[in-house]
């Protein structure tokens, strides 16, 4: 079973640092597009396009690590001046809900996918490109989160630590 949470983990962080290489390969991106332009070239088609697959992917790779790392934005006025025993149950029920929503997006992605075979469906910009690259990831990354905060539903730790704006 370690060796599985371990394996996990390493999807999970290699997932985070893909997106991170992406969001380097957007910057780059953005200076090649702005400086050809100063220039008076015209950027490659291409240049542009990646950028916008590579925001879908930065935002759908990043966010199961994201919920992990509690780096997701939640503000924790109300939990900071609930009882202890009131702040778990409220925690535990706004990750129950989390994952529930995780959940029927993570269904949802799988048929979007499917449908996006079935159709032979492409995403016509610069090049045709079959668009279930594209949503392949609603189904895995929601699925992911789903996995994720679960652990604070049935783990020890919670979301909501009820510290933020106390202790700042």
């Amino acid at each position: 079973m370690q060796q599985l949470s371990r394996f996990y983990s390493l999807i999970l962080y290699g997932m985070a640092v893909l997106a991170g290489a992406m969001l380097v390969w957007v910057m780059i991106a953005v200076i090649m597009s702005v400086g050809m332009r100063n220039i008076g070239m015209q950027p490659w088609a291409w240049l542009f396009t990646s950028t916008e697959y590579a925001m879908l992917y930065i935002t759908m790779l990043g966010a199961p690590w994201l919920v992990r790392e509690k780096g997701h934005v939640h503000i924790e006025l109300v939990t900071a001046a609930l009882p202890p025993a009131l702040r778990r149950l409220v925690s535990r029920g706004v990750a129950l809900a989390c994952v529930l929503v995780s959940l029927i997006l993570a269904w949802k992605g799988f048929e979007l996918f499917q449908t996006n075979i079935a159709r032979n469906d492409y995403d016509v910009r610069a090049y045709y490109f079959p668009r279930w690259i594209l949503t392949v990831s609603f189904p895995i990354c929601f699925g992911l989160m789903a996995i994720e905060f679960s652990r604070f539903v049935f783990g020890t730790e919670l979301m909501h630590s009820g510290e933020a704006g106390i202790h700042e």
